[in-house]
């Protein structure tokens, strides 16, 4: 599922990379949480509500991300893949 709700994330324009991975909720448990890399050109002018709302609209309730956060680059497996673990690792320690 974190490779659908990422694709879906390509589509809006100012995101040019997107790792999704499970994140640690304190009221639910867990939710889901998009970390993305802005176009330069967007960078300072777009907001992680406005990534919300727009992927609120474009996808399923179950899908969309209920955090995001904005990174300058995404980890990288040694074959070029996002590295969702590290994501996930991160994300755990945000709490």
């Amino acid at each position: 599922m974190p490779s659908e709700v990422e694709e879906k994330l390509y589509e809006h324009p100012a995101v040019l990379e997107a790792g999704v991975v499970s994140a640690p909720d304190p009221n639910i448990g867990e939710t889901i949480k998009a970390y993305i890399a802005l176009k330069p050109e967007y960078q300072g002018k777009i907001t992680e509500r406005e990534i919300i709302d727009w992927s609120k609209d474009k996808m399923a309730a179950y899908k969309y991300p209920r955090q995001v956060e904005f990174v300058t680059i995404l980890p990288r497996t040694s074959v070029g893949k996002i590295f969702r673990r590290k994501l996930r690792e991160r994300a755990t320690k945000e709490i």
